[in-house]
């Protein structure tokens, strides 16, 4: 079940992901919209190999149950979203206001 935190995450990453999206409403092109859609391609797949390592990796104490394989993997893959749309945030800004 490796794929499990994935699983349970998907709808929130939509959430973060169409709020990021969406806001700020204006400027709306085609290099605001090529650069949410790359971020949010690059949010998903460091989410999933974030996510593929923390489950892999093991560090988690599994003596106190299996679980914790999950909450680590869960952890990881929110972490490495939240890190690229928190990035992604004032570079867009930038991006935007130099071109």
């Amino acid at each position: 079940m490796p794929y499990l935190a994935g699983v349970l995450f998907l709808p929130w990453f939509l959430l973060l992901g169409t709020l990021f999206w969406l806001f700020p409403r204006q400027p709306r092109g085609s290099r605001r919209r090529a650069f949410d859609l790359a971020t949010l391609v690059v949010a998903f797949v460091l989410s999933f190999v974030g996510m593929r390592w923390g489950y892999a990796l093991g560090l988690a104490d599994v003596g106190t149950g299996a679980i914790w394989k999950q909450v680590l993997a869960t952890l990881v893959a929110y972490g490495a979203f939240l890190f690229v749309l928190t990035v992604a945030v004032p570079l867009r800004g930038w991006w935007l206001a130099r071109g």
